[in-house]
């Protein structure tokens, strides 16, 4: 098994698309390399080897996770878009090369950002401010955040993007799809088109920051009665198609939660799930990354900090009245209604085989325990969250079964599945029927 263990350090971006086809092109003839030679000694050794156990071992598996480490962009997330990040359609060995890919990224070096800050700011921004560092406080898949003053006094993080990303978006979709294609990750029977669409769609958004900086302002009114939540404030003036400026908010990473008291670790929780449902059917717009750096939590204030509005996606109203049919059947313990609603909703077709409906069923079913129970919910003595887990990874290397369920729903169950993960790592204790209970 790779070593999962990242270390993040300053490399230079690709920026041009030829240079990343060739970093393509290069890893491709690794990985088939490796393999060929790889086979010959398994067949030197009297054995049949299966393709897929020739390009699926652990250092092919590090070889492709640091290159898309290294290229960012879409090659970085596009992977992680395909698996949802729980890798419920996919086999294990591709969500361990994504589960490398969840850490911090590597960041630009200083000359490189200089450029990108100069084009979009124009040479002699540096003046402006009274602090900037370099060395950037977080970096992922699209861009890299930097702390900085204004010589106004402002406080900022400053969100840049990589360079090259945005033109590179719909090639290192397809380049990605061809290299998993290669290694018999994903089964040839498997259309992933929708996937891949999707991928670039949501890509594309993602790097639009003008974007982000409108779901900011609207989640920041959204939430301004709710002064237990802090939403960062968008700055016009510094920011570009290529730079999100916006306020600087203290915070502690939301895992650090797990040593503080039962109580505020209920009550922290109990505030997100809250949200959840509120972004689900009041709002009908949820920020569908459950990406736990996406949180933070103020010792001081208690109140707990949101960032990163890219990922933000509407729901159309039949959509969220779907999900609350679905809840309601879930709730009364209604399993025909159950069926029909997950009929409804996409989850399965009509044409999917009993036994896969009865399985998809099963899994909502589990979903629903902490939801029937009266009362708290105690997710630390509970493994509800790692048994839905392992039953979707069961369903998904099911060869026969390969429905993919609209975009939307998976986002949503992407959403769902963070949280209760979350609940489980602060080992919460949650009266989830009570907070449900006005919207179902």
């Amino acid at each position: 098994m790779p070593d999962s263990k990242f270390d993040s350090r300053p490399l230079p971006v690709p920026a041009g698309r030829l240079t990343r086809l060739a970093r393509f092109g290069g890893l491709a003839s690794n990985l088939a390399g490796a393999a060929a030679l790889n086979g010959m000694q398994q067949l030197a050794q009297g054995h049949r080897p299966k393709a897929r156990d020739l390009f699926l071992t652990p250092s092919n598996m590090k070889k492709v996770a640091d290159q898309l480490a290294h290229m960012r962009g879409a090659a970085m997330k596009v992977g992680q878009l395909v698996s949802m990040d729980a890798g419920d359609m996919l086999p294990p060995e591709l969500a361990e090369i994504m589960a490398r890919l969840r850490a911090d990224a590597h960041y630009m070096p200083g000359g490189q950002l200089k450029q990108v800050l100069n084009a979009n700011w124009g040479e002699g921004w540096l003046k402006r401010f009274a602090r900037f560092d370099v060395r950037p406080i977080a970096a992922a898949s699209i861009g890299q955040v930097h702390r900085a003053q204004t010589k106004d006094g402002r406080d900022l993080a400053i969100k840049v993007q990589y360079p090259g990303v945005r033109r590179s978006i719909d090639s290192d979709v397809t380049n990605v799809a061809a290299l998993l294609r290669l290694s018999g990750a994903m089964p040839k029977q498997m259309d992933i088109s929708p996937m891949l669409d999707e991928a670039r769609r949501q890509l594309h958004e993602e790097a639009d920051y003008d974007r982000e900086g409108r779901y900011l302002r609207r989640f920041s009114d959204l939430l301004a009665d709710a002064p237990e939540f802090a939403v960062p404030r968008m700055h016009e003036d510094l920011t570009t198609e290529n730079v999100l400026a916006m306020d600087f908010v203290e915070g502690v990473g939301i895992e650090t939660l797990t040593e503080a008291p039962q109580a505020e670790r209920d009550r922290v929780m109990g505030l997100l799930v809250r949200l959840l449902f509120r972004e689900l059917f009041d709002f009908r717009l949820m920020q569908t990354d459950p990406n736990f750096a996406n949180y933070r939590y103020q010792p001081d204030t208690g109140r707990v900090v949101l960032l990163d509005f890219g990922a933000s996606r509407e729901f159309p109203a039949e959509m969220t009245e779907a999900f609350r049919s679905l809840m309601r059947a879930g709730l009364a313990g209604d399993r025909e209604a159950v069926r029909q609603a997950i009929l409804r909703i996409g989850f399965f077709g009509e044409d999917t085989a009993a036994h896969h409906q009865e399985l998809m069923i099963d899994m909502f079913e589990m979903s629903m325990e902490p939801l029937r129970r009266p009362g708290a919910f105690d997710f630390a003595s509970n493994d509800v969250a790692l048994r839905m887990r392992d039953a979707g990874m069961e369903l998904g290397q099911d060869r026969d079964f390969w429905h993919i369920p609209p975009m939307d729903t998976l986002f949503m169950q992407r959403k769902f599945g963070g949280m209760y993960l979350l609940a489980s790592r602060l080992r919460a204790r949650i009266d989830l029927r009570e907070i449900v209970a006005p919207y179902v």
